[in-house]
């Protein structure tokens, strides 16, 4: 198994595996969305439109679930639990992201766009490829800094609360988040605006739940 037959199973259901880490004698891959056109896929997708409930994650399992199967690889969630499986930290350990100045991920390829849909574990230590540095090294202006209308997110940490009030008020915060987008790296990220303003809907308001 290499990297290439991974990022080849893998981008028939648009997704795309980033880099990963070596855990003991196993080998963990994080799988991101593919861009473009993640979003257009997914939706179209029965696994996404049949479901009310949590629809973005019901696909991810069936696709991660379904590559793993080919794979000979064992399937993990970011969101099965608890316990929850350290993404977090997994992606700083893969170098796949690093902390940005706000605490959020960032990389080169999304900036503070960062998601991953779910990981293969393999037995035995595959050959992995090298990461690019932090984009925060080069962005003298650090605009996610300063970017929260309502200072809700900044250095200093994350006011959950005061963000999700000032979304009440704001169709633009409702949309996207103000500092994730202020990012230069995620400006140039080609992610459908619909998965964002979705993310932003499913952080804000509790999705139905299927009859």
């Amino acid at each position: 198994m290499t990297f290439d037959d991974i990022t080849a199973a893998a981008g028939v259901v648009h997704l795309s595996p980033v880099g990963g880490l070596h855990d003991g004698n196993s080998t963990i891959v994080l799988l991101a969305p593919k861009e473009p056109g993640f979003w257009a896929y997914v939706t179209a997708r029965p696994e996404f439109t049949m479901h009310k409930s949590d629809p973005l994650d019901r696909w991810s399992q069936w696709a991660v679930t379904g590559l793993a199967y080919v794979l000979g690889a064992e399937p993990v969630f970011p969101f099965t639990g608890p316990p929850f499986h350290p993404f977090y930290t997994w992606a700083l350990e893969a170098g796949v992201a690093h902390a940005s100045p706000v605490g959020f991920l960032v990389s080169q390829e999304a900036g503070l766009l960062v998601s991953y849909r779910g990981a293969l574990r393999f037995e035995g230590r595959l050959e992995l490829p090298t990461q690019p540095d932090s984009p925060c090294i080069t962005c003298a202006a650090q605009p996610c800094l300063t970017a929260c209308p309502v200072g809700a997110l900044t250095s200093a940490g994350y006011d959950v609360d005061t963000c999700k009030a000032h979304i009440d008020e704001s169709p633009s915060c409702a949309a996207a988040c103000a500092v994730r987008m202020a990012c230069p790296a995620s400006q140039g990220y080609p992610r459908d605006p619909r998965q964002t303003a979705f993310h932003m809907a499913a952080f804000h308001t509790p999705q139905p739940k299927d009859a």
